[in-house]
């Protein structure tokens, strides 16, 4: 609506509902179809599309597109993204920058876009140079500011006519993307508040446009099944600002980012308003349609929907866009099947990352909140790359889950055989092409990195497990305070010595401090290898014979006990373990774990399936049982904790203590500092005695 109008109908508005309680009647409405007396404004929508041009994804994709519009008729609609088109793509679009992508949402006619984290993948630069120069599609960020400034880094807004109705979209970015790409790439630009930017943005441009469009590339957490508007307002954070927070003077709000699937209406001052997101992909088409009043240009109906894509069985080979597109993609297929077709290596068993449970209950890949055999193989790799000859040497290694994004699968993908990894299987998992770094830091900040797994509180995940080298070892209790959950580290089998210098090898993007792991921001003496991540991971299949995934778990929940353990010869002792089993493709379901209380074996402790809700999410429960040896020998000793058949191992510190010498050690419920009932308990003890001698005197005598 204008200006004018969005005044008097807000100002309306508010007399309106204090003096009858009631939504003004000009209030926008969500309903099944726009009535036939408004003009009808039709809004296109994807997210995340991250390159998915190739196979049946991107032609079914493309045709959907085209259909959508035919539908709405030509002039009547905008076609429009949230972000993250490029980046993270599949190697039919990796394998040359993502040209193809860039040319193949051309062809369709994408008319703008907000930026996404990934447009700045390979730098702000690249963003504001190839790829805008590429596109014939707009790059809005009204929060993407030139640095220690308030100065507009990026276009902020779009213009554009649809069936008579003036339309602005403001694009804006997560403030999060600082620490989900490198920060060198970044360096002279700011992230600012989106909300803010948005709603400042649409002050500015009121009187210029009927409808304004937000494009915001965040998002909610949940999508719905199982989560609702409620449920993602009542966690707060940025999507609830998004929500709330949004300036009146916005029609609709698309989201992005989280790659979830909603369609929800959202609470105005003047009624309600559409808030979308379309999962990713390629999975989805939003079509978000706006009923118009022809004269007050305000927004009187809308309908929102996420319109699932399916085969488009040859209904678009006669449309022009579709056929354009259909042809870069399959130049695109062409060139990455040549360079990609070369085997690089054997796999023995599938190789994954964690695979969880989607909204609508199916299995699903990259659960960020869980260790994986991929992750964990990655960051040996990384460990490996940087102690070869040449390299700077390293001690651990890590890998951080976002940056894994496809899987290495046993079953052919082609022609290549079972078992066989080629290089555009390799190049799939890591299209990012960030190169090796190293960095010291102690031991001390070792324990805060695995702290920091833990994000903050306004992040889209509230944990990222990072994959850690296979000599690496960790317990943490999940319900202890931030900053102290983490009970016991282990590296090289020892325990980690807090004052001690560790290096560290890992990408530059995570070496950087990205994805909130800001205390590698602290270390010191950082060396680039010069190599790329995409080359380290293909040299260490092209060196190997054959593969295999390890089930290993690197971090498992400990709870129940204090860490370090401080126990008594003849002792019984209990806890629980949690997080046993991994949920990477292929695993096994752990049975039971073998105690040792140094070289003693103890006992066996029976493990289940159990899973447990929580941050993160663990499956693979045992309540643990044993007594320490009455031979102990008193000082500093290791639990270890062996599970079958994975192999995984727990050890945990201990000292232990000498024991009485008079028996087991009896467990009652007075505290060890509480000696208000000694004097009474100690009575009541020698009448027992007293009792017990009488009466085998008084037997004694009847025999």
């Amino acid at each position: 609506m204008t200006w004018r109008a969005r005044a008097a109908a807000a100002a309306f508005g508010v007399a309106a509902i204090g003096a009858t309680g009631l939504v003004p009647a000009f209030a926008a409405d969500p309903v099944g179809s726009i009535g036939n007396d408004l003009t009808k404004v039709t809004i296109l929508n994807i997210n995340d599309f991250h390159g998915r041009i190739g196979g049946s994804t991107g032609l079914n994709f493309a045709c959907a597109v085209q259909q959508a519009k035919a539908a709405a008729g030509a002039g009547n609609y905008t076609f429009l993204s949230a972000g993250d088109n490029i980046g993270a793509t599949p190697f039919v679009s990796s394998a040359q920058e993502d040209n193809p992508t860039i040319d193949f949402l051309n062809a369709l006619e994408l008319e703008s876009t907000a930026v996404g984290n990934h447009e700045f993948d390979r730098g702000f630069s690249d963003l504001t140079g190839r790829v805008t120069e590429r596109s014939d599609f707009s790059q809005l960020g009204a929060n993407v500011y030139k640095r220690g400034t308030t100065t507009p880094a990026l276009p902020e807004y779009y213009l554009t006519d649809v069936n008579g109705v003036k339309v602005a979209v403001i694009g804006a970015v997560t403030d999060e993307t600082p620490t989900l790409v490198s920060p060198i790439g970044v360096s002279m630009i700011d992230f600012g508040d989106p909300v803010a930017a948005v709603n400042r943005v649409a002050a500015q441009i009121a009187d210029k446009a009927d409808i304004i469009i937000a494009q915001y590339h965040e998002g909610a957490t949940e999508g719905e099944p199982p989560s609702s508007l409620a449920d993602e307002l009542a966690r707060g954070g940025v999507f609830e600002r998004i929500v709330k927070e949004t300036s009146n003077e916005v029609d609709a709000i698309f989201t992005g980012h989280t790659h979830k699937q909603y369609a929800w209406s959202g609470p105005t001052a003047q009624g309600t308003r559409p808030i979308i997101q379309s999962g990713s992909y390629a999975e989805n088409l939003g079509v978000v349609e706006l009923g118009v009043d022809p004269v007050t240009k305000t927004v009187k109906q809308y309908t929102h929907t996420n319109v699932k894509i399916a085969d488009h069985n040859g209904a678009c080979d006669a449309d022009p866009a579709y056929v354009a597109a259909r042809q870069i993609a399959e130049s695109a297929q062409a060139y990455a099947d040549e360079v990609g077709k070369k085997p690089i290596g054997k796999i023995s068993a599938d190789i994954t990352t964690a695979f969880g449970v989607d909204d609508d209950g199916s299995s699903k890949r990259d659960d960020r909140l869980r260790e994986s055999t991929l992750g964990n193989l990655t960051a040996q790799i990384w460990l490996e790359a940087m102690n070869t000859p040449g390299r700077p040497g390293a001690d651990i290694g890590i890998m951080n889950p976002g940056g894994l994004r496809d899987e290495l699968l046993y079953k052919a993908s082609g022609d290549e055989g079972d078992g066989v990894v080629t290089y555009a299987e390799a190049a799939a998992i890591h299209p990012f092409a960030n190169t090796m770094q190293t960095i010291d830091i102690t031991g001390a900040q070792v324990k805060t990195l695995l702290e920091q797994q833990w994000q903050p509180a306004e992040s889209s995940r509230p944990f990222l497990k990072l994959g850690l080298s296979d000599n690496v070892r960790y317990t943490y209790n999940p319900d202890a305070s931030a900053g102290e959950r983490i009970t016991g580290v282990w590296v090289d089998g020892k325990p980690i010595d807090a004052a001690a210098t560790y290096t560290v090898a890992s990408g530059s993007f995570l070496i950087a401090g990205g994805d909130n792991f800001t205390v590698l921001q602290e270390g010191k003496n950082l060396r680039d290898s010069g190599l790329i991540d995409t080359d380290a991971f293909m040299n260490y299949f092209l060196k190997n014979d054959v593969v295999a995934p390890s089930f290993e778990k690197n971090g498992v929940a400990v709870t129940g006990i204090d860490l370090p353990l401080k126990a008594a010869a003849g002792q019984a002792v209990k806890l629980t373990v949690s997080g046993v089993d991994l949920t990477s493709l292929g695993s096994p379901s752990n049975t039971q774990f073998t105690v040792h209380v140094g070289d003693v074996k103890v006992g066996t402790a029976v493990i289940t399936p159990e899973h447990i809700d929580g941050v993160p999410t663990r499956d693979g429960t045992s309540t643990v049982t044993f007594t320490v040896p009455a031979n102990a020998a008193s000082g500093a000793t290791v639990i270890t904790l062996k599970a079958e058949p994975s192999g995984t191992v727990v050890k945990l510190l201990a000292t232990i203590s000498a024991g009485s010498g008079k028996g087991p050690v009896i467990e009652t419920d007075i505290p060890a500092e509480d000696t208000t009932l000694v004097g009474p308990v100690l009575t009541l003890a020698l009448m027992l005695s007293a009792a017990g001698l009488l009466l085998w005197r008084r037997h004694g005598a009847q025999h």
